[in-house]
């Protein structure tokens, strides 16, 4: 499958990239990777794929969140994190649906606390419970045409190790891979795969 992975350099990304690598991964990022892509800016997307040509999935592993105490979140914080997960992922299912073979499929990143929430996640809970939800409901008009998905990871252990945290209840980011070869393998549609479940 030639495979468009946006977020590749990233702890996640740089797995998923190693456990897809018999297939074609066309890397992007906001700053690295072979192409250069803002998720928050249309022509920026389009730009990419018009280089790129028709591909068979695509992967998001991207996404700016504030995570903190709610009392410290400023609302521009909140904005930020809503424009990048939210309406910049939808911006890329807009754009990438027209370049996804049929039967293809797009996969974005939500996360654990989407539906268990923790204290100082209360933005970053807001925007991955809503990608889930909206993947639901765009999965009842895409059809057999796209199948789109979340994948929700855990705390990353080593992501839980940089920051000194005890990475005891984390999960490897070789094993959170796994779940976004299950989202491009399988023939299901309009779910949130948690990792666990594919370890």
């Amino acid at each position: 499958m030639k495979i468009v992975l946006i977020g590749a350099t990233g702890m996640i990304g740089s797995a998923v990239s190693n456990e897809l690598k018999e297939h074609e991964i066309i890397s992007a990022g906001f700053k690295n990777g072979q192409y250069q892509v803002d998720i928050e800016n249309r022509d920026s997307i389009e730009a990419m794929f018009e280089d790129v040509g028709q591909v068979d999935a695509v992967i998001s592993t991207t996404g700016l969140i504030a995570f903190a105490p709610l009392n410290e979140l400023t609302i521009e914080q909140f904005r930020m994190t809503i424009n990048n997960k939210i309406l910049g992922h939808i911006n890329l299912l807009q754009i990438a649906s027209q370049y996804i073979r049929d039967g293809g499929s797009i996969t974005f990143t939500s996360g654990y606390v989407a539906q268990n929430p923790m204290p100082g996640s209360s933005s970053v809970s807001l925007v991955n419970a809503a990608l889930d939800a909206f993947v639901k409901a765009a999965a009842l008009e895409l059809g057999s045409k796209l199948r789109i998905n979340t994948v929700s990871p855990r705390f990353v252990k080593e992501t839980m190790t940089l920051m000194g945290m005890d990475s005891t209840d984390g999960v490897s980011a070789v094993d959170t891979a796994n779940a976004y070869r299950h989202a491009i393998e399988s023939n299901e549609t309009g779910k949130a795969f948690d990792v666990v479940d594919y370890i």
